[in-house]
């Protein structure tokens, strides 16, 4: 008999249910600490627990899903879906950052709206009022920037977000996504992209390979609406990781082969995507060893070239001016390396050179001084 399973095992139902109140109970005994030390030194406390919500919770069990024991293998079960939503908010103490300086009615009100962002966070344990629970988080996701923090911290809240995203795998190929299916995802996906912009959690997502759960959106070739807005959302992702400029960051997408995914976006994406992976691969390749990866190889440095100048042809008739500048910059880049350079000089777009962007030219200060920039390296 495996005792670990046992109702008084230490992975048991009541196990767990006993282990998550101690946890909120240490949590707020830790805070309150804090608080009185704060005060001792003149600082006003943290609010990190919200008692009202507590008492909401234990009188009425908010949050708690019938089937809230499937999520996590049957572990957890019965009542200890309500000790899952009160570690919630003992765990998820990011968002009390914000009004640590706030007093009076900016106070009150910081509360408020804290309270109903971990309100939120506890719906998304019921089946019933999670998409809702996903669509108003997403609508709320630049109130707090401490947003992230709390979802990264905050029990079985990451969970849900990756059964989110690996849900819907079976409807990408052969294509059956709807929109309503795709919104709920992106929903999901803009959330995934406050743990991977904020600080403290950005390169905890990264180790925790979660980027990779990205790719079978990225490898998507449909064009209808629904699919493109599960690539640029992906994308968004992935550009706040490299904006950065961690070589860490670099390197694991180099590693993972990301950067066949990312030009084939390049090459036949909508033009907002093509923005998006530009930028993250101009990201690649301002990093030495991104750079070296592309550049070593002819083969693969013929490839890059060849997706860049297609690109640049695409805009003949429409041109965007971000493009523009974010392919003008990667040729910049590239220019560095001087197989590239030769490459460059021979096969280099002639739409470049001639008049076909001439107004993007005329208006774009910054642009000009790309092109101009790119000439003088290539002479």
């Amino acid at each position: 008999m495996n005792l670990g399973n046992a109702a008084g095992g230490p992975h048991g139902t009541t196990g767990m249910v006993a282990h998550n109140y101690m946890y909120a109970q240490q949590q707020q005994q830790q805070q309150q600490q804090q608080n009185v030390l704060a005060q001792s030194k003149g600082h006003e406390a943290l609010s990190y627990q919200n008692p009202a919500v507590y008492a909401r919770l234990a009188n009425q069990g908010v949050g708690a899903s019938p089937n809230i024991g499937g999520m996590f293998g049957g572990v957890v079960s019965g009542n200890a879906g309500n000790a899952a939503s009160v570690a919630v908010l003992a765990v998820g103490g990011g968002l009390g950052n914000l009004h640590s300086n706030v007093n009076g009615v900016g106070q009150t009100l910081a509360n408020t709206e804290n309270e109903a962002l971990y309100q939120l966070m506890i719906e998304l344990f019921s089946a019933t009022n999670r998409e809702q629970a996903l669509a108003e988080l997403s609508r709320r996701r630049d109130q707090n920037p401490d947003l992230g923090l709390a979802l990264w911290n905050a029990y079985g809240v990451m969970t849900i977000l990756y059964q989110e995203i690996i849900a819907i795998y079976p409807l990408l190929n052969p294509p059956a996504l709807t929109m309503p299916v795709s919104n709920r995802a992106c929903n999901s996906l803009a959330l995934l992209q406050l743990v991977a912009t904020h600080e403290h959690t950005r390169m905890q997502l990264l180790k925790a390979n979660v980027p990779q759960l990205l790719y079978p959106f990225l490898s998507t070739t449909s064009k209808a609406k629904q699919y493109d807005n599960l690539r640029l959302t992906s994308l968004g992702v992935i550009g706040a990781l490299v904006k950065y400029d961690n070589h860490e960051v670099i390197s694991f997408f180099v590693a993972t082969e990301f950067l066949p995914l990312c030009l084939k976006i390049m090459d036949i994406g909508s033009e907002l995507c093509k923005v998006v992976a530009t930028f993250i691969f101009q990201k690649i390749i301002l990093d030495d060893g991104g750079f070296q990866y592309v550049t070593s190889h002819p083969k693969r440095l013929h490839t890059v070239l060849v997706i860049l100048n297609n690109v640049i042809n695409q805009m003949i008739s429409a041109p965007s001016s971000r493009l523009l500048k974010s392919v003008t910059k990667c040729l910049i880049r590239l220019a560095d390396n001087q197989k590239a350079k030769d490459e460059m000089r021979e096969g280099i777009s002639e739409h470049l050179r001639d008049s076909t962007f001439a107004q993007v030219f005329a208006e774009d200060v910054s642009y000009r001084r790309l092109i101009y920039q790119l000439m003088i390296k290539l002479t």
